[in-house]
């Protein structure tokens, strides 16, 4: 693990079992970190602590195939933890911070999406650390109304990062 990006009431840890990511992009962690804030502040999320981890195909295709039975890599996984109560435990004291979860990168497979699409490696990194991020706070896209409010919080949070909608630049080709 590399050392933590930590905001008041938000702590980021990394994982980086891929040296792939910090050749291509040396600032990785500060974009991801920034990203995931982002969207935890968009979201009323004042306080947390979440992991990423940057790593390559074959880590996240072993993931996909163990936990989703699909034998494949993709390009982001999350692994959201149960939901916590962030209230003060009972006899006074802090409320513990509330465990978010894990998002896990493939380098391989976001590298090449984000050349078949013409974007910049930093500007889809970003759209799949906040896409990861609202998978965590219990946002999904199985269905279409879903999709739809999960898609739009994507973009107005990319927006604030002054990264330009995914979806209508997949909709405009």
């Amino acid at each position: 693990m590399s050392p933590e990006h930590s905001s008041p009431g938000i702590e980021i840890d990394f994982a980086d079992p891929s040296p792939l990511w910090r050749e291509r992009l040396p600032e990785v962690e500060e974009i991801c970190a920034a990203a995931a804030r982002a969207v935890l502040a968009a979201s009323g999320i004042v306080a947390g602590e979440l992991a990423i981890v940057l790593t390559h195909d074959a880590a996240v295709r072993s993931l996909n195939r163990d936990w989703r039975a699909h034998d494949r890599p993709t390009n982001v996984l999350s692994f959201p933890q149960p939901l916590q109560s962030p209230l003060a435990p009972p006899g006074g004291g802090e409320a513990p911070p509330v465990l978010l979860g894990d998002v896990v990168l493939a380098f391989e497979t976001v590298a090449r999406e984000a050349a078949e699409q013409g974007k910049r490696l930093a500007d889809h990194l970003r759209h799949l650390i906040v896409h990861g991020v609202l998978h965590l706070l219990g946002h999904d896209h199985e269905e279409e109304a879903e999709a739809e409010r999960m898609e739009g919080l994507e973009a107005a949070v990319l927006a604030r990062l002054g990264v330009a909608d995914p979806y209508r630049a997949d909709a405009d080709g």
